[in-house]
C-alpha cells in the first residue's frame, strides 16, 4: 500500500512539474530584459497582464492590458498570433500557464515575465 501512495505522489508532483515547464516556442525573460523592451517601444510587442482585475488595478505595467487567465482563452481573437506577446502575473506560475496556452493555439513568440510583477518591483528597487 505504501508503494501506491509514493508512486501517486511522484506522479502528481511530475504533473506540477511539467506545469512549470516552459512550453515549445515560449521564452522566459528577466525583469531588466522587459524594461529594455519597454524602453526600447519594441513596436508591434503585445503586453499581456492575466492577474484578475483587482490585482490589477492595485497595479501594473505602464503598456500593459489586462486579459484575466481564467478569460484568455475565450479572448485569443483580441491578440494577434504573428507578433510578440509577452505575459505576467504577481509570480510567473499563472503566467506560465497563459504563455502555454498561446504556444498551443498557434502563437509563435510567446515571452513570460519571469517571478512577475513581483520581481518587477523587486529590480524597480535596484
Amino acid at each position: 500500500m505504501n508503494w501506491v501512495w509514493l508512486i501517486l505522489v511522484l506522479v502528481v508532483a511530475a504533473y506540477f512539474v511539467y506545469r512549470m515547464l516552459p512550453a515549445k516556442g515560449v521564452e522566459s525573460i528577466r525583469a531588466d530584459e522587459l524594461r529594455e523592451m519597454l524602453r526600447d517601444k519594441k513596436v508591434g510587442v503585445q503586453y499581456v497582464d492575466v492577474r484578475e482585475p483587482g490585482e490589477f488595478r492595485q497595479g501594473h505595467i505602464d503598456g500593459f492590458r489586462n486579459i484575466p487567465l481564467g478569460q484568455l482563452r475565450n479572448r485569443l481573437g483580441e491578440l494577434d498570433r504573428d507578433k510578440p506577446v509577452v505575459v505576467m502575473c504577481h509570480s510567473g506560475m499563472r503566467s506560465a500557464q497563459a504563455a502555454r496556452l498561446l504556444a498551443k493555439h498557434g502563437f509563435s513568440d510567446v515571452r513570460n515575465l519571469s517571478g512577475g510583477i513581483a520581481a518587477w518591483n523587486a529590480h524597480r528597487g535596484r
